[in-house]
């Protein structure tokens, strides 16, 4: 994170008031705004850890702090230590502790501990970016061990493409987020519908009326949250305006002045549609799209130079190719709908399925609109696969869709998402 001070605002603001809340030293309501509230919160939290309490958040600050982003803190067991009292005196759980630390019989001197804190992990009140992202997927793996945090390659500014596995069962399932940048808001839905499962999972307890272990037992999840960093990174601001990515998205989208810069951008940071660049009559797809006036890098609707030629895209086909999925969710905004069919492929059990994805979360099932028809992952994914494969657009309003909807659009989404994994 940037050096903060009062008068400062953006993104990383909004993570920093995050962090002291949860720290306990509340400056109020989440903000991107660095005021005077922020900046005693900042001083009483310095002076509660030690250090020089300036005001600014620095490289020393950041240290105290980003452990209660991750939601976790490492510690050094003593003597007398135990579950029980760790508990107490991190206002945490002792399950939570033992969940975290599953090779430890007794807390041994010395033994190195994860100690998650006593709120969750993923937030709802805060915008998303790469490094959350990060710092989220981090605290994930630390609580619940027994999950796999792996990457399927980087973006063109060298950002993971960071995935979790969870399951043991021999049936792949993969549910992605953030093709496309000003859909961001997918991200935390994604990541919070994981980390209840995870929770479902730890204290024995359904997911949406689903027996969590069998679905553990069953299946394999592949959860990938955020297909598009840099785009993420650049709607959220948290791209230097001074750097020559920044700089060449600002000059792609200076010749598309209809579309908001950067609120409009929903390309990679290269400005191709990356849910255009997928090997489904990805030709006709262009013929659309350039008939639009889109034939070169833009905001949003350019299918790239040819299939996969984006990194991002062609790192998420090559995962897909390697991990044999039965089935497939994609999660995009806006319009409360499922896509759920390519041309007139009909892989097996994929309308049924689509059905209980409508039946349980509200959302109708609508065909994809002809000029968004083609060369989008779910196309390739049916087309090639003959296997179920869906497009679910949550939420209601203009992209890209504030966090303030969260509370409103997940419960549906949750609900779909655990009954997919179930039906897979």
């Amino acid at each position: 994170m940037k050096i903060l001070k009062i008068g400062d605002s953006g993104v990383c603001v909004e993570y920093l008031t995050l962090a002291l809340r949860r720290a306990g030293f509340s400056p109020g309501k989440i903000k991107s705004t660095f005021d005077e509230n922020v900046h005693n919160a900042l001083v009483a939290f310095q002076n509660s850890v030690g250090i020089s309490a300036d005001g600014i958040a620095g490289e020393i600050t950041y240290s105290y702090l980003i452990p209660y982003l991750k939601g976790y803190t490492i510690i050094t067991a003593e003597i007398n230590d135990t579950p029980e009292s760790l508990a107490s005196k991190y206002s945490t759980t002792a399950d939570s502790i033992k969940t975290a630390n599953p090779m430890l019989d007794n807390f041994l001197p010395g033994a190195e501990l994860v100690i998650p804190f006593g709120f969750d992990v993923i937030s709802d009140e805060v915008s998303y970016s790469y490094e959350l992202v990060s710092w989220f997927m981090d605290g994930i793996k630390a609580r619940y061990p027994f999950v796999t945090l792996a990457t399927a390659g980087t973006s063109p500014m060298e950002k993971e493409l960071w995935y979790l596995r969870i399951g043991t069962g021999n049936r792949a399932v993969f549910f992605n987020a953030a093709h496309h940048a000003n859909e961001w808001i997918t991200t935390p839905v994604l990541m919070k519908f994981t980390e209840d499962y995870l929770k479902s999972l730890s204290v024995g307890s359904p997911i949406s009326d689903k027996n969590s272990r069998e679905l553990f037992e069953t299946k394999s999840l592949y959860v990938m949250p955020l297909v598009n960093p840099d785009g993420v990174d650049l709607v959220n601001g948290i791209i230097n305006p001074s750097d020559r990515y920044y700089i060449n998205a600002r000059n792609i989208a200076s010749s598309y002045p209809s579309i908001n810069f950067p609120e409009g951008w929903k390309a990679n940071i290269l400005g191709t549609d990356l849910n255009l660049n997928y090997p489904a009559s990805w030709e006709k797809a262009r013929e659309i799209k350039y008939a639009l006036g889109f034939t070169g890098p833009a905001p949003r609707d350019f299918v790239g130079a040819s299939p996969l030629s984006a990194l991002e895209s062609r790192n998420v086909y090559n995962f897909t190719t390697e991990k044999n999925f039965v089935l497939t969710v994609s999660l995009h905004t806006q319009g409360e709908v499922i896509y759920w069919k390519y041309l007139d492929y009909l892989p097996p059990r994929s309308e049924e399925i689509a059905k209980e994805l409508s039946r349980v979360s509200g959302y109708s099932l609508e065909i994809t609109p002809y000029s968004s028809s083609y060369a989008g992952y779910k196309d390739w994914f049916i087309s090639f696969y003959n296997l179920p494969g869906y497009t679910v657009e949550i939420g209601r309003g203009v992209n890209p869709i504030p966090i303030s909807e969260f509370q409103s659009i997940y419960p549906a989404n949750k609900k779909l998402l655990a009954e997919a994994l179930f039906l897979a």
